[in-house]
C-alpha cells in the first residue's frame, strides 16, 4: 500500500509519500514547494489572494506527484496559518478552485493527539510517562500520556512565525525591547500547560518539527544526512546560548549558521525563545529530537484504526485497481493535471464534517476519536 500525506504548512507544501511496510509506513518521496504564508499574513489576519493562488499551485504540483506515485490515499490538511486566517473560506476555496483539494483544517490539539502518536511509535512505551513539544509557524503542540495516545494534548498560538510577525518584524537584528515583551507573552501563555506538564513529571520529553530540528543541529547535533536513526537531543543550556546568538545576527547571518535554513532564519530567534521558555517553565533540562510527527501521526492513525471517516474532508484515492488518478468524488473539483503517467526517477524532493458545495470551511468537531475505530 502506498500512502500519502499533503500539509499545507506556514513555510511549505510538503509531500510525504510512504510505502507500508508491516503496517509501518517507510518514506519512498518528499517534495517540498515553498509558499512562505507566515510571513505574507497582513495585519489584520488575512492571507492575500496572491499568497493563496501560491498556495493552490504548490497544492496543485504535489497532487500531480502523488497521482504519479499511483497513491492509495491522499490525506491533505492546511495547518494553523491557515485554520487562523480572518479570510480562512476563502482561502479554502481559491485552493479548492485552483488545484481540486479540499483541504481539511485540523483543530490544533488534533494536531497534537496525532504528533504524540507518531512521536509514540516512534521512541517506544520504554521511554515512559511522555511529553511532546512541537513548534509550528502558527502554534506551540504540547501534549502528554503514558501510553500510545495521549492524557491531554493542548495547542498554543505561540508559533514562530506568528510571533515573528508580532514581535520581532524585519530582518535586521532583534531589538531589546520585542524579545522582552516576546519573553513575557510566551511565559504567560505558557503558565498553565507548563504547570500541568511538570505536575504530571514525564519521564520523557520528545521534541518535534523542523524548528527543534534544526536548533539542535545548531546546538551541535548530528546533521540531517547522517540518517533519522541517529540520537539527537537539545540541551535547554545550550539553547539558552543560542537564544542569544539568534538575537545578535541579522535574517542574514542566521541563515549562515549550521542547521538554520533561509526559509526559516527569520524565525529563529522567536521559535529559539519558546523552545527555550518551555523547557524552562515545564522544569524540562533536555528534550530528545524525534523525526516522526504530524504527516507520520496521521498515516498512523489511518493504518492502526482503518477507515476514512475520522478524518473531516474527502480523502483522495486512486480510481480502480489500475494507475489512475486521484480521485476525490463528484466534489473533488478539476484535475490540475495528469495523474496517471508513473514515476520515471529517483526522487527530487528533499528527504525527510461533510464540506459544503460553496466551498466553505469543513465542519470540524473540536476533538476527533482518535482512540476508536468509526462507527460502522
Amino acid at each position: 500500500m502506498r500512502l500519502a500525506v499533503l500539509d499545507a504548512g506556514s513555510n511549505s507544501v510538503h509531500l510525504l509519500i510512504s510505502e507500508v511496510v508491516g503496517g509501518v509506513p517507510l518514506p519512498a518521496h518528499s517534495l517540498k514547494g515553498p509558499v512562505h504564508l507566515a510571513e505574507q499574513v497582513a495585519v489584520d489576519g488575512t492571507v492575500p489572494p496572491k499568497a493563496a493562488r501560491r498556495l493552490a499551485e504548490a497544492v496543485a504540483q504535489a497532487r500531480e506527484q502523488a497521482g504519479r506515485w499511483r497513491c492509495d490515499r491522499l490525506f491533505a490538511y492546511a495547518t494553523a496559518v491557515v485554520r487562523d486566517a480572518a479570510n480562512r473560506d476563502e482561502v479554502l476555496e481559491t485552493v479548492r478552485a485552483g488545484s481540486g483539494m479540499r483541504l481539511a483544517v485540523l483543530p490544533g490539539e488534533v494536531e497534537a493527539e496525532l504528533t504524540f502518536r507518531a512521536a509514540r511509535r516512534w521512541v517506544g512505551l520504554q521511554a515512559g510517562p511522555m511529553a511532546l513539544l512541537d513548534i509550528g509557524g502558527g502554534s506551540l503542540e504540547v501534549a502528554f500520556g503514558r501510553g500510545a495516545l495521549p492524557d491531554f494534548a493542548f495547542s498554543l498560538p505561540l508559533g514562530a512565525g506568528r510571533l515573528t510577525r508580532e514581535f520581532l518584524p524585519g530582518k535586521g537584528r532583534p531589538g531589546r525591547e520585542g524579545l522582552r515583551e516576546l519573553r513575557r507573552y510566551v511565559r504567560a501563555t505558557l503558565k498553565d500547560v507548563a504547570a500541568r506538564v511538570r505536575w504530571e513529571e514525564p519521564h520523557t520529553v520528545v521534541a518535534t518539527s523542523r524548528m527543534f530540528q534544526q536548533l539542535a543541529r545548531l546546538c551541535g547535533a548530528a546533521p540531517g544526512r547522517d540518517g533519522p536513526f541517529v540520537t539527537r537531543r537539545l540541551a535547554r543550556t545550550d539553547l539558552r546560548e543560542a537564544v542569544r546568538q539568534l538575537s545578535r545576527l541579522t535574517a542574514a547571518e542566521r541563515a549562515e549558521l549550521p542547521g538554520i535554513s533561509a526559509a526559516r532564519c527569520r524565525q529563529a530567534p522567536a521559535g529559539a525563545v519558546v523552545a527555550h521558555q518551555a523547557m524552562k517553565s515545564m522544569g524540562v533540562d533536555q528534550v530528545t529530537i524525534c523525526p516522526w510527527a504530524l504527516r507520520e501521526g496521521v498515516l498512523l492513525r489511518h493504518l492502526e484504526q482503518g477507515g476514512q471517516d475520522w478524518w473531516p474532508s474527502p480523502v483522495l484515492r486512486k480510481e480502480g485497481a489500475g494507475s489512475g488518478p486521484l480521485s476525490g468524488g463528484p466534489s473533488a473539483g478539476p484535475r490540475s493535471g495528469p495523474l496517471s503517467s508513473p514515476p520515471t526517477g529517483p526522487s527530487t524532493g528533499s528527504s525527510t464534517g461533510s464540506p459544503t458545495s460553496s466551498g466553505t470551511s469543513p465542519s470540524v468537531p473540536s476533538r476527533l476519536p482518535l482512540g476508536r475505530a468509526p462507527a460502522d
